[in-house]
């Protein structure tokens, strides 16, 4: 897994084109900015697909928690909990502003046939 440092407005591919049941290949380290973010998941199925995804951030690169995100038609109302993705679709998640973390992720389980492609904007 490698940890790619996240220059304010690029892009940062936490992974591209992975399936099975894991943690996204790259991290994203936004080091000591607090701003808010966007994290666009796109998913590829294939048949009787399903996948619960987790947004972790982490202070310290080992222990991680769920971080607050919002969907574009509701930008103010966060929440923690994981997604679950069962179709083909492109999805921008906002990541809320003033939520101490450094480091990002996604985190995939219960996995059947699903390939998430994920970039963040930090």
């Amino acid at each position: 897994m490698a940890t790619l440092y996240a220059n304010p407005g690029t892009a940062v591919a936490l992974q591209t084109a992975q399936t099975g049941n894991a943690d996204s290949t790259n991290i994203a380290d936004r080091a000591t900015r607090r701003e808010g973010g966007a994290l666009v998941i796109t998913s590829a199925i294939g048949a009787t697909p399903t996948v619960t995804v987790n947004i972790q951030g982490s202070v310290d690169g080992s222990a991680w928690f769920n971080v607050p995100y919002a969907l574009v038609a509701t930008p103010r109302t966060f929440v923690l909990t994981a997604l679950t993705i069962t179709t083909a679709i492109t999805t921008t998640y906002l990541l809320q502003e003033l939520i101490f973390w450094r480091y990002l992720k996604v985190v995939m389980s219960a996995n059947t046939n699903v390939t998430l492609t994920t970039t963040t904007y930090l």
